[in-house]
């Protein structure tokens, strides 16, 4: 991958547009997770550092399209990120009709892009409209970068010039670390409810891995073409055949899908409902699985540790309810303690990351669900082959 990077350009006085990923979960007007906007610092501070004038834009929710609302307004994202630097943001609503008046030095946030009309349709009348307002456009929204729409994908196209902001690029470099030329055994974890969500990840992960764990309802997809009763288990019996042929493929070139041989069940989906522990061969015809047992857990500890490279996404049991939880805690917990190069991503895993408290003990966390998984599948995100496209010429 090629592209031009922040750091290769003098921004002093230069009119900077930044794409960041800004969308953040708020809640009575406050934000309430602010991971997002602290991963993106870094490349604020760069451009102010260097004396530009700073427009930052993002989106925020799902608001109807060209119809402005309060509930999904970046005000308290302005707040907060006010609060980080120690100087006032404003945020700006009319940046289209007039293009605003920025100091050397001064950051302002540009109001909710899904509130203009073809943002994600990539219309090129409005990603002209975005392009009049920079000198210098900066791609820094990897969690957006799978789709292309008018705010990054378009802008980029049409902008004086266009780069990659830090985190973007910090991104693509923890990703290339990992499948590009990965650490021996090379692991991956993928969790999740339903197979067919994820079947395109298994199918390319499970050409690259010497051993695919699967977590959640996928794992019970598994367990029922290992020849296990799974219940009344959230299952897709239609995918039992693919994950057979999938167990085939791995199987035939050495590497695995550890299939659990305890599981903890209950009877019904509830925050109150007794855990029990099982052989895997011993699930009744009305028992759920909500997680792995200890023994199963302990297995996938002990491939973790031996990992050169841990790819995860997704828990492996129902941890928001603790009774079951004690398997993505294990995991979590082999993760952190591994000494191999781990990259996670996708909403439920940076939950089990912060319930676990191991955040500052995974290699590299990903910021994006979506473009994580899709670049994980070998799929081209159009954001960064704008990027690329434009380094050429």
């Amino acid at each position: 991958m090629s592209f031009i990077k922040l750091t290769d350009l003098d921004l002093a006085g230069k009119r900077v547009l930044i794409r960041s990923d800004l969308n953040v979960p708020v809640k009575d007007g406050k934000v309430t997770s602010d991971a997002r906007i602290t991963a993106s610092l870094a490349t604020f501070e760069h451009c102010l550092k260097a004396g530009a004038k700073v427009l930052v834009m993002s989106h925020l929710g799902r608001p109807e399209e060209g119809v402005y609302s309060e509930a999904d307004s970046l005000a308290p994202v302005a707040a907060d990120l006010a609060a980080k630097l120690g100087k006032p943001v404003r945020l700006i609503k009319d940046y289209l009709d007039q293009v605003p008046e920025v100091a050397d030095g001064e950051l302002v946030l540009l109001e909710n892009v899904r509130f203009n009309k073809g943002e994600k349709k990539d219309d090129e009348a409005l990603s002209k409209r975005y392009a009049a307002l920079c000198d210098v456009f900066v791609m820094d929204a990897f969690g957006t970068a799978h789709r292309a729409q008018a705010s990054t994908h378009g802008v980029g196209k049409l902008a004086p010039v266009a780069c990659a902001g830090l985190l973007l690029a910090q991104e693509l470099e923890a990703l290339k670390k990992a499948l590009a030329s990965p650490a021996r055994p090379m692991v991956a974890i993928v969790g999740g409810s339903k197979v067919s969500t994820k079947l395109t990840v298994l199918e390319a992960l499970s050409e690259k891995v010497d051993q695919l764990v699967v977590g959640g309802g996928i794992a019970n997809t598994f367990l029922k073409a290992a020849g296990h009763n799974v219940g009344k288990s959230l299952c897709e019996g239609d995918l039992v055949p693919t994950a057979k042929a999938l167990m085939e493929k791995m199987a035939a070139r050495g590497a695995n899908i550890p299939i659990a041989v305890d599981v903890v069940v209950g009877k019904r989906f509830d925050a109150e409902e007794p855990a029990v522990l099982k052989g895997a061969d011993a699930v009744a015809d009305d028992d759920m699985i909500f997680d792995i047992g200890p023994k199963s857990a302990q297995e996938l500890a002990d491939i973790i540790a031996k990992a050169g490279t841990i790819v995860w996404n997704g828990p492996v049991g129902v941890f928001e309810f603790d009774q079951f939880g004690e398997g993505t805690k294990t995991v979590s917990l082999a993760i952190a303690e591994a000494p191999g190069f781990s990259l996670a991503g996708g909403g439920d895993t940076i939950a089990a990351i912060q319930k676990y408290g191991i955040y500052d003990r995974v290699s590299y966390i990903s910021t994006a669900g979506g473009a994580f998984l899709e670049y994980l599948e070998g799929k081209t995100l159009p954001a960064v082959a704008m990027l690329e496209a434009r380094a050429k010429n």
